[in-house]
Parts: structure tokens; sequence; C-alpha cells
């Protein structure tokens, strides 16, 4: 009995132990695979070489599960690295607006005391001022 594991697979065989597929239905060919790691094809005669090509198709379709998986998970690597290195540009861009706070926090101290300096010194000026009027 034949089993499809998906249809859309690349390698859309799998069978269990007491299967024996019918001669028709041996995928002679596994597109993902290099040409050096393709199951030759079984001689129908014999049991044990049917039994080495199912064991053959089972461990190329782990292979390809197991190629989809590190490519998904170079994927899921790639856009880590891309939300780390956009975590890391926006702490430099907060330390960046941290510092300008903190100097515009330090120039409006500065200017907030100079201009209690020219509001005190506009004061003295007034009272003189008031003073030579009322003595002249």
């Amino acid at each position: 009995m034949l089993v499809s594991s998906s249809s859309l697979t690349p390698f859309p065989l799998v069978w269990t132990a007491d299967d024996t597929p019918p001669e028709d239905s041996i995928p002679l060919v596994f597109p993902e695979l290099d040409q050096q790691l393709q199951p030759l094809p079984p001689c129908h005669d014999s049991e044990e070489s049917m039994e080495v090509f199912k064991q053959h198709c089972q461990i190329a379709e782990e292979y390809h599960e197991v190629k989809k998986e590190i490519a998904l998970l170079e994927q899921r690597k790639k856009e880590l690295i891309a939300k780390l290195d956009q975590a890391e540009k926006e702490k430099v861009d907060a330390a960046e607006l941290v510092r300008e706070f903190e100097a515009l926090t330090e120039e409006n101290r500065t200017l907030r005391l100079a201009q209690s300096q020219c509001v005190e010194q506009l004061e003295k000026l007034r009272i003189q001022y008031q003073k030579r009027q009322g003595s002249s």
C-alpha cells in the first residue's frame, strides 16, 4: 500500500514495513536529491532489495524534511538578526535622544539663570533710574 505524506512535497511516497508498492508506482527520481543520493531502482525479484529501496526512500523523505526545517530556521535566524539590528539601532537612537534631552535641559537651566540675572539687573537699573529721577 502506498501512502502519500503530502501531494506538494517532491518526495510523496512513504511506505510502512509491511507495504510493497506496485512496480509502476515506485519513484525513480527524487528531484531535490543530489545524483549520488538518488535511490537506485530495486530488483523487484528480491525482497531485500525492495526493503532497502523503501528504506532509502524513507531516508530521502526525512532528508528533505530536515533540509526544509534548516531552511526555515535559517530564515528565522535572518529575521531575528534583523530584529536585533533594529533594536540596537533604536537603542542607539534612544541614547542619542537622552543625550540631546540632557543637553537641552542644561541649556534650558542656563538660559533660565541668565534670564533671572537679567531680570535682577533690570530691576537694579530701574531703582537707580528712579533714584536719579527723584533726586533731580
